[in-house]
């Protein structure tokens, strides 16, 4: 436990953020997991919306200083080229 003032505010201020966080964290969490279901599964068309949906949150997520811009843009990179990568293999066949 905390022993000085600052620190027992710095306390209740984290758990407060972390109540905060915590839901929105998970969502994101959530998404990544059903878009990656969708490339594994090969639908195109379900990954396609899934993207969509995921870009939506993280840029949410960074607009609400959840996760850095930085992270959101290197998660929304990668899904695009496992989106794309599924993409041309359709293609292909």
């Amino acid at each position: 436990m905390p022993h000085t003032r600052s620190a027992k505010k710095r306390h209740r201020q984290n758990v407060r953020r972390r109540a905060r966080n915590k839901p929105v964290k998970t969502h994101l969490k959530t998404r990544v997991k059903k878009f990656n279901a969708a490339i594994a599964a090969g639908d195109a068309e379900q990954a396609k919306k899934q993207q969509l949906l995921l870009q939506k949150s993280f840029d949410r997520a960074v607009g609400r200083r959840i996760i850095h811009r930085n992270q959101a843009r290197r998660k929304k990179s990668a899904a695009g080229l496992k989106l794309n990568k599924l993409l041309r293999a359709d293609a292909g066949t």
